[in-house]
């Protein structure tokens, strides 16, 4: 992930290809858990789409991205209970923000997991700030086995996130995107820090 997002943060909002993705990944989940009351971590969270769904329920929620006008956008719109960070994650953003201090509840990942340049190094960054029992939730392109292109299949969401160290894993196809003349499925992958 990198700044180069800042160049769609002014019509992020207003694309209803983008807010018919966060609308179906905030449905997804809450089809999956409840998660009323949880610290929820928001890893690439863009303009906030999906932290703005999970606002009002959640205790508190910490938004990163790396794209500065993106969080700009997220910060404008002035949520309760919601902090922002616009950094890549890495170790020395664990140790040194606060705001990542505590464990979270839940880590959300919507459409950003694709973006990392190490898919499992980053999941482990996640689990260190995921709390013992809380959830990994990731939503990307789904792509089948033998496909060429962009997202994930089911093998290398499970694999990658077992050798980060989740243990209890599962995968599925909550939703479809409709394109121009094609669809696309979106897998989501549920992790749980059983350690």
């Amino acid at each position: 992930m990198d700044d180069s997002w800042d160049k769609y943060a002014d019509g992020w909002d207003s694309n209803p290809a983008v807010i018919a993705y966060a609308d179906n990944a905030y449905h997804a989940l809450r089809n999956t858990l409840d998660p009323d009351g949880w610290r929820i971590l928001d890893f690439g969270c863009g303009s906030g789409l999906l932290t703005e769904r999970l606002s009002d329920s959640a205790s508190s929620i910490v938004a990163l991205d790396p794209s500065q006008k993106m969080i700009e956008t997220l910060d404008a719109k002035h949520l309760k209970d919601v902090v922002t960070i616009a950094s890549e994650l890495d170790q020395n953003v664990i140790l040194n923000n606060s705001h990542l201090a505590s464990t979270f509840d839940l880590i959300v990942a919507s459409s950003a997991l694709a973006f990392v340049s190490d898919y499992t190094e980053t999941l482990k960054l996640l689990k260190q700030v995921l709390r013992r029992g809380g959830y990994l939730v990731q939503w990307d392109w789904y792509k089948k086995e033998g496909d060429e292109g962009y997202g994930f299949t089911e093998q290398q969401v499970q694999l990658a996130m077992t050798e980060a160290g989740f243990s209890t894993v599962s995968t599925s196809i909550p939703f479809s995107m409709k394109g121009e003349g094609s669809t696309l499925d979106v897998i989501m992958g549920v992790a749980i820090n059983d350690s």
